[in-house]
């Protein structure tokens, strides 16, 4: 009989990049091959961590059985990584267990079933984890999702959604990846960074760490920009733990990333719709229904819809010192995306009140970039006066200017500030926070 081969395969997958060593894929198809006696012997289509413990020693019965059937093909060592890693098949991720457990790891980015990238202190490394083949991949991308009562198949071949241990798992396959099924894992660590780290880090200096808290404890609306990995969650969720103890905080995101330290904190996450095409709950249904929950400030993990219409609305009806982060190049990037998001409401606003509006709900922005080599640096902190002549009036406060790049091929720069005392210093000296005259001088300190 011949074998047909799977709709989800390419020409691609009979290529093996020079790269790959064809010893470690051929462990690998042997594993798969083993692994697919064990799911015909067991039922292991679904199992959690209530069902490992119950069925680890007749899995590993059964594996040690199969392995010394093929004795003369597999050396001892071979034999228990063999043992070990089906284990990860049966109730892993298979070969991308032991990059789960690297906590230097914040990135696995999986192009193909030989290609695997990681992210790690900001750089990407071409590792040598392989998988058998595509099909091997899809059994693993199918696990995945199958566990967070998700499915990927060739109607639906896309899958955003999060992994029991926060991390964010994206799977694409056939039709609309070309090269074959792929899957991108974007993990956080068991411990939020804190500013400490980020000082640590040189991501900001200690004068732009204190006039942050100083403006998120006395409520001035702020919104964090930057774009894809630049660390905008991160550094959101470092300046949320200046959020007073007494003040009642709902999170909404698309997928949870925020880990706050506050006890009086509700989180929202939104729902896709189902086979159906009903049930779904996106942000602006969760940022309408969060009015009604009585908060005294809502966290937007991520505007990029017209929800940012309500969340604006909320900021200027009694929920000031609102917090968000938004995708953009640039601060002054941040305010044209707001607007283009607003008009995406469908509501025929002029220009004039949609801009009045995003002035009187965010007052500052904070935006963070990932620089050459990897280091994430707060590229500027600005604050929005008012509006003139039909225009924002934005002027830095602090910033960063990257003057080359080392040796090493890491960015290198200047923080600096500029002199400039915001308007609303004087709201933050009214909720009794005062800040030195020397926080404000303008100054330059390089960071090497």
């Amino acid at each position: 009989m011949i074998k047909k081969t799977p709709w989800y395969l390419t020409e691609r997958d009979r290529r093996l990049p020079e790269h790959v060593d064809e010893v470690e894929q051929q462990f690998q198809q042997l594993k798969a091959a083993i692994h697919q006696e064990l799911v015909e012997a067991l039922d292991l289509s679904r199992v959690g961590q209530a069902d490992r413990d119950r069925l680890l020693p007749q899995v590993r019965s059964i594996a040690e059985r199969m392995c010394r059937a093929r004795g003369n093909m597999l050396g001892k060592l071979d034999r228990e990584r063999l043992l070990e890693e089906l284990l990860s098949e049966v109730f892993g991720l298979g070969p991308l267990d032991r990059l789960m457990e690297d906590p230097t790891v914040t990135d696995i980015l999986v192009n193909d079933p030989y290609t695997v990238y990681i992210e790690r202190h900001g750089r990407l490394e071409l590792t040598d984890v392989v998988f058998a083949d595509a099909e091997h991949l899809m059994r693993i991308i199918r696990r995945v999702v199958s566990r967070i009562g998700r499915r990927i198949d060739e109607v639906s071949p896309l899958v955003d959604a999060r992994l029991p241990d926060g991390s964010r798992v994206n799977a694409v396959i056939p039709p609309l990846a070309l090269n074959g099924p792929s899957l991108s894992i974007r993990r956080f660590g068991a411990r939020p960074l804190e500013l400490d780290d980020l000082l640590a880090n040189d991501t900001l200096l200690p004068s732009i760490a204190k006039f942050l808290t100083a403006a998120i404890e006395a409520r001035i609306g702020c919104a964090v920009s930057g774009g894809t990995g630049a660390g905008k969650t991160t550094l959101l969720n470092a300046l949320s733990a200046s959020i007073p103890a007494d003040e009642r905080i709902v999170t909404i995101e698309d997928s949870a990333e925020l880990i706050l330290q506050h006890r009086h904190c509700v989180r929202l996450e939104t729902r896709p719709p189902n086979s159906e095409g009903s049930g779904e709950y996106s942000q602006r249904d969760l940022v309408r229904n969060s009015l009604r929950m009585r908060p005294d400030r809502i966290i937007v993990g991520e505007v990029r819809g017209p929800e940012v219409w309500d969340m604006l609305q909320a900021m200027n009806t009694g929920h000031e010192g609102s917090l968000t982060t938004i995708h953009a190049n640039s601060a002054n990037d941040a305010l044209a995306r707001l607007e283009m998001m607003v008009a995406m409401t469908g509501f025929d606003l002029p220009i004039s009140v949609v801009r009045q509006y995003i002035a009187s709900g965010i007052w500052m922005i904070v935006h963070i970039s990932r620089l050459k080599g990897g280091p994430r640096r707060v590229m500027s902190v600005s604050e929005i006066s008012g509006i003139r002549d039909g225009a924002y009036v934005m002027k830095d406060i602090f910033g960063f200017r990257q003057t080359g790049v080392g040796p090493d091929g890491v960015a290198r720069g200047k923080f600096y500030s500029t002199g400039y005392q915001p308007v609303f210093l004087e709201r933050i000296r009214a909720a009794g926070i005062e800040l030195p005259a020397e926080l404000f001088q303008a100054s330059e300190q390089e960071v090497v």
